[in-house]
């Protein structure tokens, strides 16, 4: 047996490191459930412990203000409560996803196009077809999301840049600024779609009932089953090509499935939510601190801590300017900007 120079075995090292992450995985799971039952009774009527419990379990009552409880837990509280975990996954293991597939250490899922594809998909339904319904623009912000992903991936794969991950993120900022341009264009022209698109384009979890969120749930089921089942693969990939090739990694696949993953991933969350920037920068670095470069461990810790500071946040943007309440997009904007001019200083700090 292979020891270290301290005559430690290495197998007994790597066993009580898996022990460990496993143990500080599910200290985050827990961390999340507190702070999903916390979510339950934080809004413009705080609700006692009890009062939640009534609302989820209880039979229905007579009493009007047990019925009123019951309202606001089942439509208000548990609905944005699940998109705020399910989207927080989506956009947390797309965003180390990303950074994986682009080694590229500030990627976002924004890489990509689909914020930029959602909202000119938006913006176009309601100048053409007068939409006004959350349920009825979502499907056209996934539509554009996924078309966008797909244009993204298909420019950086033709020519003498292809399959580099530099012609990725090249093609997306130039597909990101296009569909920018075009989605002020239309928005400038129509007022309803300039009105709409604000409220979209903060980023929010509130307003969307389960008839949207079930849907978009079995699409990020999908992007993440699509996402686990790279995962052995990516980590050769980040040894280098060469290295992966000679290892037997089918290249072309494996970066097909992973972008097919982040398109589902990040357009189900962007459709559904808006825009939450910088979640999937912050999240992937934080879980690389924890967990090392392993993308067995990072994306899951990603996954979790992406679910858990999108419900922190949406919970905060309730508690600060109350009886209203902040976007949850605007609370993760305003963590994620230092988070993202500290990563920028780090490295120049670095490297002088």
């Amino acid at each position: 047996m292979s020891t270290t120079a301290v005559g430690r075995p290495i197998p007994k090292m790597r066993t009580e490191a898996r022990r460990h992450r496993a143990l500080g995985l599910g200290t985050l799971v827990v961390i999340l459930l507190v702070v999903g039952v916390v979510s339950l009774a934080v809004g413009a009527r705080a609700l006692s412990p009890t009062e939640v419990w009534h609302g989820l379990f209880a039979a229905p009552e007579s009493d009007q203000r047990l019925t009123e409880i019951r309202l606001i837990v089942h439509t208000v509280r548990v609905p944005r409560t699940v998109l705020a975990i399910v989207a927080g996954i989506a956009l947390g293991v797309g965003g180390a996803l990303i950074q994986g597939y682009t080694r590229n250490p500030i990627a976002d899922t924004g890489l990509l196009g689909v914020n930029a594809g959602a909202s000119f998909a938006v913006v176009t339904a309601i100048a053409l077809f007068g939409l006004t319904d959350p349920f009825q623009y979502v499907w056209f912000a996934f539509l554009g999301a996924g078309v966008a992903g797909v244009v993204v991936f298909g420019l950086s794969s033709i020519g003498r840049g292809a399959g580099n991950p530099l012609t990725l993120a090249l093609a997306g900022q130039g597909v990101t600024v296009f569909l920018a341009a075009m989605t002020t264009a239309i928005s400038l022209s129509y007022q309803k779609s300039l009105n709409a698109l604000r409220f979209w384009n903060s980023g929010s979890v509130s307003g969307v009932g389960f008839g949207v969120i079930w849907p978009v749930t079995a699409f990020i089921v999908v992007g993440l089953v699509l996402a686990l089942t790279t995962l052995p693969a990516l980590n050769l990939l980040n040894l280098g090509d060469d290295v992966a090739r000679g290892l037997g990694v089918n290249i072309a696949l494996s970066r097909t499935v992973g972008i097919v993953a982040i398109t589902l991933l990040a357009g189900a969350a962007t459709a559904a939510c808006g825009p939450i920037a910088f979640l999937g920068l912050m999240v992937a670095h934080v879980a690389r601190y924890l967990t090392g470069p392993d993308y067995r461990w990072l994306v899951p810790y990603a996954g979790v801590l992406g679910a858990l500071i999108l419900l922190v946040s949406d919970t905060v943007g309730r508690l600060v300017v109350r009886p209203g309440e902040l976007d949850s997009g605007v609370v993760v904007a305003l963590l994620g900007a230092p988070f993202f001019a500290g990563l920028v200083w780090r490295g120049k700090f670095k490297s002088s």
